[in-house]
């Protein structure tokens, strides 16, 4: 069973109130118009992840319920911080059944995610073409990518999936 993996930088957030903990930053009105536009593209696209995971942040939280995608909605803390290893075994420990997860979180390990699980490795200096590039050289907020996993969830490694669509909010109308 070939398995697909939405991976989603959080859309445009504010920094209005300087006195605000990170963690509670909400996203911009730039944000919140590039999450509706996000969550057309999934219900055109019929993007229908079975399992959602979410960063516990406020800006993470306020994109997934403007894209609004079905399935499971997990929120969890530990993607607040986590670097692209720790998503890595996050997603090892995803249910073998599972044919679709969405992990909506943040920079640098949404895009070292993409690079990695292709093969690009996060090595800036290795030649990729196409979306592959486009990733390597931005992952910006509100950014999707989509990628085809060849392997079990638990199984995951550097190598084992293909992106087959990079989107950003800039280029959807």
């Amino acid at each position: 069973m070939q398995r697909q993996l939405f991976v989603l930088r959080h859309a445009k957030s504010s920094w209005d109130d300087p006195g605000l903990d990170d963690h509670e930053r909400p996203l911009a009105p730039r944000g919140r118009r590039a999450i509706k536009l996000l969550g057309e593209h999934l219900r055109e696209q019929d993007i229908h992840p079975v399992q959602v995971l979410c960063s516990s942040s406020r800006r993470t939280r306020e994109t997934l319920d403007g894209v609004d995608p079905d399935g499971e909605r997990i929120i969890e803390q530990e993607l607040y911080d986590a670097s692209c290893g720790d998503v890595i075994e996050r997603l090892r420990q995803v249910p073998e059944e599972t044919e679709s997860v969405m992990v909506i979180g943040h920079n640098p390990a949404m895009q070292m995610l993409v690079l990695r699980l292709t093969g690009a490795n996060g090595d800036w200096m290795t030649p990729v073409d196409g979306d592959l590039s486009d990733v390597q050289h931005k992952f910006p907020t509100g950014a999707l990518a989509t990628l085809l996993i060849d392997c079990t969830w638990s199984e995951l490694a550097p190598g084992c999936a293909r992106l087959v669509e990079y989107i950003r909010p800039r280029g959807l109308h």
